[in-house]
């Protein structure tokens, strides 16, 4: 059998890399779940979708995560502190205050939990975590989508790209079904992959160097920044054809949902 020599330098780098999750939203589409908690708590098949991201990112080595909080952002200080409750039987025996932990299910994750004002616009966001993030390349991406993206490919042609930052690229289903109508006739395509085109599916990977187009707190990164690096030609692409799919409404949530509960999550991409 022929086997791909394994760069253990490489690797090495690549596990070193942190990624940063923006999880400060309100996330007013889906305030039916979000008036109680910060849009990333909002729970697929019972985990937080905060959790299936970082999955996602675990399943391409990286352990090292920076949450930036803002509405509600003490629920997710709640949720790691008790991580173990959440994901674990045990014994509470009151007379003593111990807890006994059976069968944990803990993760090999360090994370930084960071809050960044509730009002902060996306950009001043990463620029508040500047001190945290450090001088490496690093990862970063948004908290309500999820895919089958292998992360370490989009890390593979930054380094080839050779720009300051990559954004994944990705063909979301439409919102709508489409008709295709020949001869009076019609055949009904449920949500075409790709109805709207190429959009931004977030999972960057870029160097701290970017935080130098940011102003401040009030600077939407999706806006100056990135236009500015597009114009100096330091803004790559990785398209990504694959599952991607964001949580913006109840109906999202549902449809997610769905798929976890049936056993077919494309985005499920680890092993137990």
């Amino acid at each position: 059998m022929h086997r791909i020599p394994i760069d253990t330098e490489q690797l090495e780098e690549q596990e070193r890399m942190k990624a940063v999750i923006l999880a400060g939203g309100r996330g007013t589409r889906i305030s039916e779940e979000s008036q109680a908690r910060p849009k990333p708590m909002v729970e697929i098949g019972g985990r937080p979708v905060l959790w299936h991201i970082m999955k996602i990112y675990g399943a391409a080595g990286i352990t090292d995560f920076i949450i930036l909080l803002g509405y509600r952002g003490y629920m997710i200080k709640e949720y790691f502190a008790n991580y173990f409750l959440h994901m674990s039987d045990v014994t509470i025996d009151l007379t003593t205050s111990s807890i006994q932990v059976h069968q944990s299910k803990s993760e090999p994750w360090t994370v930084t939990l960071l809050d960044t004002g509730p009002e902060t616009m996306t950009g001043g966001r990463l620029l508040r975590a500047k001190q945290h993030i450090g001088n490496e390349n690093f990862l970063f991406t948004y908290g309500d989508g999820v895919t089958d993206l292998d992360i370490r490919k989009v890390i593979k042609h930054h380094e080839q790209g050779k720009t300051l930052a990559t954004v994944t690229a990705v063909q979301p289903p439409g919102r709508y079904g489409r008709l295709a109508i020949a001869s009076g006739k019609v055949a009904f395509q449920e949500k075409p992959l790709g109805g709207g085109g190429w959009v931004s599916g977030g999972f960057f990977v870029a160097s701290p160097k970017i935080l130098n187009y940011i102003d401040g707190d009030d600077t939407i990164f999706e806006r100056s920044p990135m236009e500015r690096l597009s114009n100096e030609g330091q803004l790559g692409a990785y398209q990504h054809e694959g599952f991607w799919y964001g949580m913006d409404t109840l109906w999202d949530k549902i449809y997610l949902d769905s798929l976890w509960e049936k056993g077919i999550a494309p985005w499920k991409t680890w092993t137990e």
